[in-house]
């Protein structure tokens, strides 16, 4: 009988740290909705934020990976035009 005592309070325990964390994850995405609603009220394009937020966390070989796979289906729909003149060597020295 006393080990189902110690059973439930372990479960307990879980039970208990696991609600915590998950009052302190609804804090912290209420601070990043807040931080979101900022950068929209100064004009910054909040869908943007969010892929970059999403591409920073990949792995550069990865994203890599992507934006080529990405360019290749583009080309082949038609979706990419040649890019400006003087584009390019602008963009290469960045």
């Amino acid at each position: 009988m006393a080990d189902h005592g110690i059973a439930r309070d372990q479960l307990r325990a879980f039970i208990e740290r696991i609600e915590r964390l998950e009052e302190e994850k609804k804090a912290i995405q209420d601070d990043i909705k807040e931080v979101y609603a900022e950068a929209k009220g100064s004009g910054f394009d909040t869908k943007v934020m969010r892929q970059i937020v999403r591409i920073r966390k990949q792995d550069r070989n990865e994203r890599a990976e992507q934006e080529a796979i990405l360019d290749l289906y583009m080309h082949a729909l038609g979706m990419v035009f040649d890019a400006p003149e003087g584009y390019a060597e602008a963009d290469a020295a960045e």
